[in-house]
């Protein structure tokens, strides 16, 4: 029975002390937060520059009679900024960056980007700077590399399917990726 006390006794003691330092741990917690970080090194010519990361491109309100009349929507154009671009390598190679391709991705059917959402009738055409047309998942001609910041120029467009235009919201998502050599 002597041990049953004891046994008591110490229980209570540590509850006792639970009960007092609770208060003051959490009171200590409430002035604490979290910060959860992550990264990747990667040896590439160039960064993508934060604001070209994700982009979004308001294409506007445009008229369902304007599609079937002139057949494609105006030219929207958006950019990618290459930062930090340089032509040494930081690997054991030595070797030098010489030129970038980049690929646009996303879905698609023959050499246009499709879209979802209730209109229909329409699909996006992407052409870089000079008129060129990009094919989705091709990469684009090579661009030499130019040391600093680099601004990479594109144009998108909405154009007929030639299937009949129905009015309504649409969206996509492009995806595109800096290949180095």
């Amino acid at each position: 029975m002597k041990g049953f006390i004891y046994l008591r006794r110490k229980v209570s003691s540590l509850f006792l002390l639970t009960l007092f330092l609770s208060p003051q741990m959490a009171a200590s917690s409430h002035g604490w937060g979290k910060v959860t970080m992550n990264g990747e090194i990667v040896d590439t010519a160039c960064a993508i520059d934060i604001g070209s990361r994700d982009q979004t491109i308001n294409m506007g309100v445009l008229p369902t009679s304007y599609i079937r009349e002139v057949g494609k929507g105006p030219i929207k154009e958006f950019n990618i900024k290459l930062i930090d671009c340089r032509w040494e390598k930081y690997s054991k190679d030595n070797n030098e960056w010489n030129s970038l391709e980049v690929t646009f991705d996303g879905p698609s059917e023959g050499d246009f980007f499709t879209l979802s959402g209730e209109a229909k009738g329409v699909q996006l055409a992407l052409h870089d700077i000079s008129g060129y047309s990009i094919t989705p998942g091709k990469p684009l001609p090579a661009l030499g590399i130019t040391p600093g910041t680099m601004i990479l120029k594109y144009q998108m467009q909405l154009v007929t399917n030639y299937h009949p235009v129905k009015a309504g919201n649409y969206q996509t998502l492009l995806r595109f990726k800096v290949d180095y050599y």
